[in-house]
C-alpha cells in the first residue's frame, strides 16, 4: 500500500519533535494513539522500523534518517507543485474562496465587497463555513483562498495573519442561569460552571475559548460543538456556558441565551490569514479591504 502525504507529514513532525506526544499536540492537533497507529501502518508499509522508542526518548534509526530526509524532499516538491497548479488555476479564476469559523458579522462583508468591486472589478467573493475541527478554518486544505478566524492559529510557518479586531471575551448563559441576573463576571464566577467546549482537533484555540491560561485548574466539559451554533444551541438547552468574543454577542443574539461581560481576561483577535505562500494580488487586497475596514473605523 502506497504512503499517503499525510503519512508523511505524521512522520516528519515526529522525526523532528522526537516526541510523539509533542508532535501530535503542538503541531498535528490530533491524538497521540492516532499518530502512533499511522506511524506504524506506515512503518508495516515500508517495511522497515523508523524508529526507536522507549517510555522517554525517540530516535531515529538508519531507515529513518534516510526516510526524513526523502520525506522532506517529497512534501516540499508537492508544496511547488501545489502553488504552480494554484498559480495557474487562479490565473484564469476570478473567485476569491472566504473561509470562517463564526459569523462575521461587524459590517465587514458589505465595505470588503464594495472595496474590492473598486480595485478588482470583475472578482467575486464566495464564503464557506468551516468546522472548529479544522484549526486553519479550510486553508490547510486549500478549501479557502482566504479566512477570516480568530487567533490562534496553528504556528506552523505556513499561515500568515493580519489582525483587524480586539474584543474583550464574553460569556454565554441559559438566559435563566443563577449569574444571567449580573451585569459582569469573572473567571472565579465561572470556575465551576460546565463548559461547552471546542473539539480537541481545534488544538489551541480550544484552550483560548477556554481561558486555559488564566486557570488554576482545568475547566469542566460539558459537551464539545463543532460550529458556533452548535454552541449556543447546547448553552441554550442548559448544558453548559461558553465563552465569546464581544461582537458575537450582538451576531449570535437571541432570547434562551444571555450574554455578559468576563472581566480579567486578555482579549480576542479577529484576522486575517491566508497562506504564507499565496502571494496574489487579491489577497492582499482583500486582506488590506478587511484591515482598512475594521481597524480605519475603530480608530
Amino acid at each position: 500500500m502506497d504512503a499517503h502525504l499525510r503519512d508523511l507529514r505524521y512522520f516528519v513532525a515526529v522525526a523532528e519533535e522526537l516526541s510523539f506526544t509533542k508532535a501530535a499536540n503542538e503541531r498535528l492537533f490530533i491524538s497521540q494513539p492516532t499518530l502512533s497507529r499511522q506511524i506504524r501502518q506506515l512503518e508495516i508499509s515500508l517495511r522497515a522500523k523508523l524508529f526507536e522508542r522507549d517510555r522517554r526518548t525517540v530516535s531515529l534509526t538508519k531507515a529513518g534518517e534516510v526516510m526524513l530526509a526523502q520525506a522532506r524532499l517529497l512534501l516540499a516538491q508537492w508544496d511547488e507543485t501545489r502553488h504552480a497548479v494554484a498559480e495557474a488555476a487562479a490565473a484564469q479564476d476570478t473567485t476569491l474562496r472566504v473561509g470562517f469559523q463564526t459569523r462575521i458579522g461587524r459590517g465587514l462583508i458589505p465595505g470588503v465587497t464594495a472595496r474590492m468591486a473598486r480595485l478588482l472589478p470583475g472578482w467575486k467573493l464566495t464564503f464557506r463555513q468551516v468546522s472548529w475541527q479544522d484549526p486553519t478554518a479550510g486553508l490547510a486544505g486549500s478549501e479557502v483562498d482566504v479566512a477570516v478566524a480568530w487567533l490562534p492559529v496553528p504556528d506552523t510557518g505556513r499561515l500568515s495573519w493580519r489582525v483587524v479586531a480586539t474584543e474583550e471575551r464574553w460569556v454565554a448563559l441559559p438566559v435563566d442561569h443563577r449569574l444571567a441576573r449580573r451585569s459582569t463576571l469573572s473567571l472565579t464566577d465561572l470556575a465551576d460552571e460546565p463548559f461547552i467546549a471546542l473539539p480537541a482537533a481545534a488544538g489551541p484555540l480550544r484552550r483560548f475559548w477556554l481561558a486555559a491560561e488564566e486557570r488554576s485548574a482545568p475547566a469542566r466539559i460539558a459537551a464539545e460543538a463543532e460550529t458556533a451554533e452548535e454552541t449556543f444551541e447546547a448553552v441554550a438547552s442548559g448544558l453548559g456556558v461558553a465563552l465569546l468574543a464581544a461582537g458575537n454577542a450582538e451576531t449570535y443574539r437571541r432570547d434562551d441565551v444571555a450574554f455578559r461581560p468576563v472581566t480579567g481576561l486578555s482579549p480576542s483577535r479577529l484576522a486575517v490569514v491566508w497562506r504564507t505562500n499565496d502571494d496574489r494580488q487579491a489577497i492582499r487586497i482583500f486582506v488590506d479591504a478587511c484591515f482598512q475596514c475594521l481597524c480605519t473605523e475603530a480608530s
